[in-house]
């Protein structure tokens, strides 16, 4: 499996997506957003995978959309560009097993709508953060208008969307935007010791869990608890409870 523009890894069951095109701080690009398809495809599918973790090579997360390669783009197929960037962004905000972003510098535009899609961001405490649309005429996509708002409030999310300043890492940590700002030098460890702790858990059941945290919003609470008691009965009738079940005895004695 050959990439052009990500860096593709995996590690005692975490799979690593580094964007990789440092030239242009690893600006999007349609060739860039195929690989990560391909990648979450891959990832999806191998069962040794339990988390997902994506950061940037040099200086940047991703600064956002390759503007170059936009260039003389006709509005209908500008149109089919965005539907099919919704849809990857929809995958990783659905995707069945733990992602975590691990944001080692400039996060704009749609590299911070990637952070956002992620269920965990790390960042770098030097890291920027911010959705500049606004000043080149522009919009926000993969889901960040809802996204934002789920992580920072209303009123918080209209200030960093509406005045398109950038934010560093300690401060996306104070505002609740990350959980976590670490020392650069830090930033891929931190990420890494989050995913296998992660990855020590059952994915079936953070798979369920994960389901219902995305329905929470747009169900209503009778219909999530409902999901819920099916949620726990599908955990507890599964071959892995027992499994578990003689783990956490073995541990007891």
């Amino acid at each position: 499996m050959t990439f052009e523009c990500i860096i593709y890894e995996k590690k005692e069951g975490v799979a690593v997506i580094t964007l990789n095109r440092p030239q242009v701080l690893n600006a999007m690009n349609k060739r860039l957003w195929l690989d990560i398809e391909q990648a979450l495809a891959d990832a999806r599918q191998d069962e040794a995978i339990r988390v997902l973790v994506f950061t940037g090579t040099g200086r940047a997360f991703s600064t956002g959309a390759d503007l170059k390669d936009s260039k003389g783009r006709s509005l209908k197929a500008y149109r089919d560009y965005l539907v099919h960037l919704q849809e990857i962004s929809r995958q990783i905000i659905r995707y069945p097993k733990p992602t975590i972003a691990a944001v080692n510098g400039f996060a704009l535009g749609s590299g911070y709508e990637l952070a956002l899609a992620c269920d965990i961001r790390i960042a770098a405490e030097g890291a920027k953060f911010g959705s500049p649309e606004a000043r080149v005429s522009s919009s926000v996509t993969g889901g960040a208008m809802r996204l934002v708002q789920d992580l920072v409030g209303p009123g918080k999310a209209r200030e960093l969307l509406f005045t398109c300043e950038y934010i560093d890492g300690k401060e996306a940590e104070r505002i609740g935007l990350v959980n976590k700002a670490v020392p650069a030098e830090a930033l891929m460890e931190e990420a890494m010791a989050m995913a296998k702790k992660i990855a020590a858990n059952s994915l079936f059941s953070i798979n369920l869990i994960k389901k219902g945290l995305n329905m929470a919003s747009e169900v209503s609470l009778e219909a999530l608890m409902d999901y819920e008691v099916e949620a726990c009965l599908a955990t507890v009738s599964a071959p892995e409870r027992l499994e578990k079940l003689e783990e956490f005895a073995d541990r007891k004695k």
